[in-house]
């Protein structure tokens, strides 16, 4: 199954680039390891920008572990309705579009797949996907720096990154290899999500930095990058996540949920000035 598209070339990486249909802006959203709530902060982003006001998908990118299913509520053998031969409709979920490897088998079923069946997989859920105008696509990319962050940063045109650690020192090892992946790929990092950064006990209110301090911002102010925002170690935003009501729809007043939407307000201004930096598209025709 071919790519949708057209292509266009960019000489800062290495293949042609296929523009997605339906889509304006592409945000990776990554981190070097698993376990640092990753697929959490998509959600949770992608529901806070919709909430801004813009039209907005997610694509969940982990073939072998795809968890946006659960995390919007969508149900066990829920599949997307196709759209002649080769193409299918996204889910909707929580006013998002959505397209994940869970839609398209069992979940118990494992994808005993090597890397190069893997990318296909990926390939074919973003380009064979009729994503519906929408302004901005999260994509959830799978733990480390292996074929799928490659395929997506050489063959489609990705706005930017956003990187999620905790300010554990181990993880900022791992969330340095995914900041250095994007940059030699020239795909932009557009700020450091620092989870975990802080629990309360919901019995004393007791505050502690169980994983450390300041790692996210060390790590931001090493790559001149932003610091988006801090996430707490609640009880809530798991059990949310879990029940497929991620906090922005769960507690749409909270203190998280605004912390996501200044998170989302800061991405949509970065890519906003990317594309202003760029300049003005100018075509010619004959008449």
């Amino acid at each position: 199954m071919g790519w949708g598209g057209t292509t266009r070339p960019d000489p800062g990486r290495a293949e042609e680039q296929v523009v997605i249909e339906g889509v304006k802006h592409i945000v990776a959203v990554a981190s070097g390891k698993g376990g640092v709530g990753k697929s959490t902060v998509t959600v949770n982003l992608a529901l806070a920008m919709a909430a801004e006001g813009y039209r907005v998908g997610v694509l969940d990118a982990d073939i072998h572990g795809p968890s946006q299913a659960q995390m919007l509520g969508v149900g066990e053998g829920v599949r997307p309705r196709a759209a002649g031969e080769n193409r299918m409709h996204p889910l909707e979920a929580h006013g998002l579009q959505a397209m994940s490897m869970a839609f398209m088998v069992d979940i118990r079923e494992p994808m005993v797949w090597r890397g190069p069946m893997v990318a296909g997989a990926f390939q074919q859920l973003l380009s064979q996907t009729l994503w519906d105008d929408l302004d901005f696509l999260f994509i959830d990319m799978p733990p480390g720096t292996g074929d799928i962050q490659l395929t997506l940063a050489q063959k489609v045109p990705v706005d930017g990154a956003v990187i999620v650690t905790t300010p554990q020192d181990i993880a900022l090892l791992d969330a340095r290899k995914g900041i250095e992946m994007f940059r030699k790929v020239k795909v932009p990092v557009l700020g450091v999500v620092e989870n975990m950064s802080l629990h309360v006990c919901s019995n004393c209110g007791h505050a502690e930095p169980i994983f450390g301090e300041g790692g996210g911002e060390r790590i931001a102010a090493e790559y001149q990058a932003r610091l988006l925002g801090r996430l707490p170690l609640a009880l809530s935003i798991r059990e949310q996540v879990d029940g497929g009501r991620p906090t922005v729809v769960a507690e749409p007043d909270g203190e998280v949920t605004a912390t996501f939407r200044d998170m989302a307000r800061q991405v949509a201004e970065q890519v906003r000035g990317q594309q202003a930096a760029e300049g003005p598209s100018i075509s010619f025709s004959d008449d």
